[in-house]
């Protein structure tokens, strides 16, 4: 199996449970070649709540990546109006799969990626994303057409994570990296309810 590199993007305001969950659960399948990386155009972010990280990857390494998530922030607007910042991007749906979880969704609508795709995002963005004419879905917490998806929700960033694995590494080892980080005691409805989630849109 070819390695999965993954660029989490991680910008100053970040929401640490978009970026760490997403980061965790997608490096249980390093031995599978899975490389899950913070990235963004700064050598650190501090997150919303004042952490502090050091980000592994610049920006343009999301370019090279097979995957590229995009989190959520206080300041997603700020960035989505940087022509600066975003032209630094060249990302392809044709050659890599692409999330966003709450208003990373609008990141995805500024580079022109969301196409004619309905999003998810919470309530909070709604407004702002409808603003770019992207049709939001009030009602659910994923979505995905191809290799496009988005999420709504800030623990929905497990069904991101959970697409990219299946997508890329097929259910057994999917259900494996899930099982794994389960609460004792629920892991099989656990990760089957996951699974169930994203797997109608895997080979939509």
């Amino acid at each position: 199996m070819p390695d999965v590199r993954i660029a989490i993007l991680t910008f100053d305001g970040f929401n640490e449970l978009d970026s760490f969950i997403a980061l965790g659960l997608l490096n249980r399948l390093r031995p599978l070649g899975f490389s899950a990386e913070l990235c963004g155009p700064n050598g650190h972010a501090s997150s919303m709540n004042g952490v502090k990280v050091e980000l592994q990857r610049p920006l343009e390494w999301a370019n090279e990546a097979e995957v590229v998530l995009f989190g959520s922030g206080l300041y997603t607007r700020a960035i989505a109006a940087n022509s600066a910042l975003l032209d630094r991007l060249q990302l392809d749906p044709l050659r890599q799969l692409l999330g966003a979880q709450c208003s990373g969704a609008l990141l995805l609508a500024r580079l022109g990626l969301l196409g004619d795709m309905p999003a998810c995002t919470d309530t909070s963005t709604r407004p702002w994303l409808i603003q770019t004419g992207a049709v939001v879905l009030d009602e659910e917490a994923f979505h995905a057409r191809g290799p496009v998806a988005t999420a709504g929700g800030c623990l929905a960033s497990q069904y991101l994570a959970s697409w990219v694995m299946l997508k890329k590494a097929g259910e057994a080892a999917a259900r494996e990296a899930l099982l794994y980080v389960a609460p004792v005691g629920e892991k099989e409805d656990y990760a089957e309810r996951l699974l169930a989630r994203v797997r109608p849109f895997v080979d939509k």
